[in-house]
């Protein structure tokens, strides 16, 4: 276990900092007063704005961590998704730190003291702790997958050594107001049922102030099994990486993930929902075969504002080069990935997310409902789509091809409307004008119709 100096004795300080400090931390978050939304412990709204990190405890030294880090925050991403196990069978860091005694999850190898001076000190639960804190000074909360969902599915992990493995994570790290947890992990509910349930209520019995959520397999809902579980605080979808034509199984959704974002919307008793692994920029549809067109970033434009304006609390980008943190030398990168992780931070999609964060929190916040009923004519199918919602004072119209637009104004309930058009790629406003709120008004959207040139019209009370 050789390591070289990576971080200086000023940032060996940062990490000996006890999640027991408050001074510049993040507040726990908690549920808004109507269920729909995540607030902060004050009250102020919580946009979830996550991107996939899976692997970044085990691929990625302190230094790299600080720059993904830091480039997530000037982007605007406030939450990061992240495995604490991958694969219990090799569960070892980039410095060589074996996570688990004989490949149990119930026999954590911890060593005694953290010292930076001394690698033998340092060990892979100490590196999970640097991360964790070094997260918190950036403003950024961490959402972790206990242990990913194929390991329990295979047999590696018992149901009692989950519970007993639960209940140590959630005490090593209740006092991390910047910890959210994710339990699953790319998983169906309806396997291995007993021991998510024995995890979810481990945790929170153990840290009652940290939300929970489930993270499940691809084109299903975590409210399918586990809604009425007092331990899952809000659901999560994964709406996938297939297109239309590769979804022919039944009841899926294929591409239209505005689906499960109403359908979870509808549910008693109410909880928030979010779509938390949506096609990935970069990654093949249909996600194994690489000869497949990738996913590119108007997909993830997509999949981003029609899930929000059809009830989501937030949104989870995904970046095929950045969830595995692909790096010169890495063999067999997954789903074909086409460049290494430090030039994908500034893939295109990555940098148009924080549009859509602030065009949602530049508007009264937790009076958003979803509002097709805006639309006097056909909503449309598919990508022709339109997806709208609305507050007391203002509505978001989307669509993802720039089609032409009959909305009733009448179903603003004030007497003026002033309209503009708003860019999700650069997250400019053009004027179009103000108008009597009265009756059906056509809207077209600047340039010609076709996929991704997407827009959003903009409705406020004048």
């Amino acid at each position: 276990m050789q390591k070289t100096t990576l971080f200086t004795l000023f940032s060996f300080l940062l990490l000996c900092l006890s999640c027991n400090s408050k001074s510049d931390s993040l507040t726990y978050l908690k549920i808004s007063e109507n269920k729909r939304f995540l607030t902060t412990e004050n009250g102020e709204p919580f946009f979830w704005l996550g991107d996939t990190g899976w692997l970044l405890f085990t691929k990625l030294t302190c230094e790299e961590a600080e720059k993904y880090f830091e480039d997530r925050r000037q982007k605007g991403f406030n939450v990061i998704q992240a495995m604490v196990l991958h694969d219990v069978t090799k569960a070892v860091n980039v410095y060589g730190d074996s996570a688990l005694i004989n490949c149990r999850v119930n026999q954590p190898d911890t060593t005694l003291g953290n010292s930076a001076e001394n690698s033998e000190q340092y060990d892979y639960w100490d590196h999970i702790d640097y991360l964790i804190n070094l997260a918190n000074q950036k403003g950024l909360y961490m959402a972790l997958v206990p242990v990913w969902g194929s390991n329990v599915k295979s047999g590696n992990v018992s149901e009692q050594e989950a519970q007993k493995y639960a209940a140590w994570l959630a005490l090593r790290y209740k006092n991390c107001s910047n910890v959210i947890w994710m339990n699953g992990g790319d998983t169906k509910g309806c396997d291995s049922t007993s021991t998510w349930q024995a995890i979810g209520s481990a945790i929170r019995q153990n840290s009652p102030k940290q939300l929970i959520t489930f993270h499940p397999f691809g084109r299903m809902q975590s409210s399918e099994w586990f809604h009425n579980e007092d331990w899952l605080d809000f659901n999560m979808f994964q709406s996938g990486h297939r297109r239309y034509d590769q979804d022919t199984d039944v009841p899926y959704h294929g591409e239209d993930n505005w689906k499960y974002a109403a359908d979870d919307y509808a549910k008693i008793p109410v909880k928030p929902t979010l779509d938390g692994e949506p096609s990935y920029e970069g990654i093949p549809q249909g996600l194994h075969d690489t000869t497949q067109p990738f996913w590119t970033d108007s997909d993830c434009r997509r999949y981003a504002y029609w899930s929000v304006f059809a009830g989501g609390c937030g949104f989870t980008y995904g970046n095929n080069a950045i969830m595995q943190f692909h790096k010169k030398g890495d063999e067999n990168p997954a789903y074909g990935s086409k460049e290494y992780w430090e030039p994908a931070l500034n893939a295109p999609g990555a940098i148009q997310m924080k549009y859509l964060k602030q065009l949602i929190l530049s508007k009264s916040y937790f009076d958003r409902i979803p509002a097709q009923d805006l639309i006097a004519d056909e909503q449309g199918e598919k990508y022709d789509y339109l997806s709208a919602a609305k507050g007391s004072d203002y509505a978001f119209v989307y669509t993802y091809t720039g089609r032409i637009m009959n909305i009733n104004l009448e179903k603003m309930d004030v007497s003026e409307v002033k309209a503009s058009w708003y860019n999700p790629r650069n997250g400019s406003y053009t004027e179009i004008g103000t108008f009597e709120a009265k009756g059906i008004k056509s809207f077209d959207p600047p340039g010609d119709k076709t996929n991704g040139n997407d827009w959003v019209l903009v409705l406020e009370n004048d």
